[in-house]
């Protein structure tokens, strides 16, 4: 993976590579990078940075056979970790090692790709993915070993969120005081679920969404798309390439989740005060709740963009405003006066609600039904004067 192949991130690339030059390489690092901001191509580029013995900023100058190995991620010191579960080929004890082909072709073809993109190559999609302790005794066993190449080895854990408490408690003493020459790098879209205990033994590398003008450079220099195309996409992708390129391909869900969010919301104005729709939001509840849970997460995190983006054009924000409907007969500037000062906290706070209680296997159509609930009096509630 070449640095030049990262799109943004200039002054952590210089900070990573500075820290290699220098032989000052943190033991465990915790990269801490909203979604489809470049952090797993990042750190891979980073660990072939160190284990290639490469200089001048780029995975180019150093062992030629390191980096040929580095292209198909089959060095042997570099290990990865990642949430996984059973699956048709896998039917019990599911561990990284047992996924690396899939793994392999999801870096190949999507770098900047998300952890529902990586459930559905597994066909796991209705599954909630982990890192348990039989990842954690596999990680503990592989660094114990000397390096294959004699130089460093390198375990990237990505999604480290996913890590239960078990797996968490195996690999505490390991970050804590790791074998010599062992560097640990951690990937994470949420901090704030990283136990503490891990969090304080990791220096935190934060990179942060990647701005609209990198995003379009790159949708013109690597899509091949006109300049006035790209320059709509990266207003749309908020930061996101990952999204981008399902914008520019049409291959995201949004579309998906657009209707589901319409037809909720036309539902829910319709149940105030009109006890027979509540029938139409237990269908709805049921259809969602059919989807899977991490489809459903995904879902309840597009509801807090529209939402969001609802109460900045309320408020005429045009130049943050981004989405842009496709569902005929829904207008966004008639919607966003029902979102206001006076509900976007108690709704940003019952959406954040209802994906915790998801996250930890709760009843999804209950969940659900009760956010619909909630909604349909949030809606009609006034602005303060």
């Amino acid at each position: 993976m070449l640095f030049k192949d990262i799109i943004g991130q200039e002054k952590t690339k210089a900070q990573l590579v500075k820290s290699v030059e220098n032989e000052r390489i943190p033991h465990a690092q915790l990269f801490v990078a909203p979604k489809g901001s470049g952090a797993l191509p990042l750190a891979i580029a980073y660990a072939q940075y160190i284990l290639c013995q490469n200089s001048d900023g780029e995975n180019i100058t150093g062992n030629e056979a390191c980096n040929l190995k580095f292209q198909k991620l089959m060095h042997p010191d570099m290990h990865f970790v990642f949430p996984v579960a059973t699956s048709a080929t896998v039917k019990k004890h599911p561990v990284s090692d047992l996924f690396l082909a899939e793994w392999r072709d999801f870096i190949a073809n999507n770098p900047y790709g998300d952890l529902l993109d990586w459930y559905q190559q597994l066909g796991i999609e209705k599954k909630q993915g982990q890192i348990g302790v039989d990842e954690a005794e596999s990680v503990v066993k592989k660094l114990s070993l000397k390096a294959f190449e004699g130089n460093f080895k390198v375990m990237l854990i990505w999604m480290a969120e996913k890590m239960n408490i078990a797996a968490s408690n195996k690999l505490l003493k390991l970050i804590e005081e790791p074998p010599e020459k062992t560097v640990l790098l951690l990937i994470t879209e949420n901090e704030d679920q990283i136990i503490n205990t891990i969090l304080s033994r990791c220096q935190v590398v934060k990179l942060f969404p990647l701005s609209e003008n990198e995003v379009k450079t790159a949708l013109v220099e690597r899509a091949h798309l006109n300049e006035n195309e790209a320059v709509k996409i990266a207003h749309q992708a908020d930061g996101n390439w990952n999204k981008a390129l399902k914008i520019a391909n049409n291959s995201g869900n949004d579309d998906q989740y657009e209707a589901w969010f319409i037809t909720w919301i036309r539902t829910a104005f319709k149940a105030k005060g009109n006890a027979a729709v509540i029938q139409d939001l237990i269908g709805w509840s049921e259809t969602i709740a059919a989807s899977g849970r991490e489809v459903q997460k995904s879902f309840l995190n597009y509801c807090l963009q529209f939402f969001r983006q609802a109460l900045l054009k309320n408020y005429t924000a045009e130049t943050l405003v981004f989405l842009r409907p496709k569902s005929t007969g829904f207008d966004l500037a008639k919607f966003a006066p029902y979102i206001h000062g006076g509900n976007i906290i108690e709704i940003n706070k019952e959406l954040n609600d209802a994906m915790y209680h998801i996250e930890r296997n709760g009843n999804a159509k209950i969940i659900l039904l009760d956010l619909s609930i909630k909604l349909t009096r949030l809606l009609h509630q006034k602005e303060a004067s």
